[in-house]
């Protein structure tokens, strides 16, 4: 079974754990997804189904929108409403003083991410070996932040919505965030809305070759030549420049790549469901 779709992640779960979920509720036995959420989040997260699960390099994921609630004055070594250490009684910030903050963090911003995240540390999750125990070093990153609205503030509590470039952590936002203020803070809530123009739509299966950020290409020869998995001419290509392609049929794609007019296949023969 070959599918691509934008589920519903609820808290409480690690990703590998929802996708056995899914895998059982469709029957099937090859799945993946892309864009881990880490366990105490939840919302969008794009799931394939069968050959369809070698096409996430192939999507533009970017800007990736969440909607968070920051506990300002709480301290928690995970950033969330697990392992609160601390709470500081704090007085209310004025609204001008939270949008200074919103404006200074805009653009480029250098951050470490949370040790309790779903990043990949010699192939185990760093929130496992944060739970362990295991001492390890994140490497300072940036991240840019598109846009920031704060929703809501009831104090000590603010609700907001980010939209980040792939790789940044809300919860490291909601950190430099609270520092900025002179105190910790943690989030209660994180919920991510969509990844570029993939959002939940009750789990309906995507027409893959309407999805892919990829030109594309015809190949004018026969289409035996691809059916057979043939060495492809490059000079019977409608497009000749360097690039990825999509080649498009009735019943199956391909992605190609021309590099120095010479034609690799990234994929070839995916069926169409």
């Amino acid at each position: 079974m070959n599918a691509i779709f934008v589920a519903d992640k609820p808290t409480g779960l690690s990703s590998n754990q929802f996708l056995s979920r899914l895998k059982r509720k469709y029957k099937v036995k090859k799945a993946g997804y892309s864009g881990t959420l880490d366990p105490f989040a939840s919302g969008a997260l794009i799931v394939a189904f069968g050959s369809y699960t070698r096409l996430f390099r192939f999507l533009n994921k970017s800007p990736k929108v969440y909607e968070a609630t920051m506990w300002i004055g709480a301290s928690s070594k995970s950033l969330d409403n697990q392992n609160i250490t601390q709470v500081q009684k704090i007085l209310p910030f004025a609204p001008s003083s939270l949008e200074i903050v919103r404006q200074d963090l805009l653009g480029e911003v250098e951050f470490i991410p949370p040790k309790y995240s779903a990043k990949n540390i010699n192939g185990e999750r760093a929130y496992n070996l944060a739970k362990k125990g295991i001492e390890f070093e994140l490497k300072k990153q940036t991240m840019q932040v598109f846009s920031c609205e704060i929703l809501h503030y009831m104090h000590p509590f603010l609700t907001f919505r980010i939209s980040l470039s792939e790789g940044g952590y809300v919860r490291s936002y909601a950190e430099l965030f609270a520092k900025k203020l002179g105190f910790d803070a943690t989030l209660t809530a994180l919920r991510r809305i969509s990844e570029g123009k993939f959002k939940f739509e009750n789990e309906k299966f995507l027409n893959p070759t309407e999805i892919l950020d990829i030109k594309g290409n015809e190949y004018l020869g026969d289409i035996s030549d691809l059916l057979d998995g043939k060495e492809l001419n490059v000079g019977k290509l409608k497009f000749k420049e360097n690039g990825i392609y999509l080649l498009n049929y009735d019943k199956f794609f391909s992605i190609i790549e021309v590099q120095n007019d010479m034609v690799n296949y990234c994929l070839n023969k995916v069926e169409k469901c």
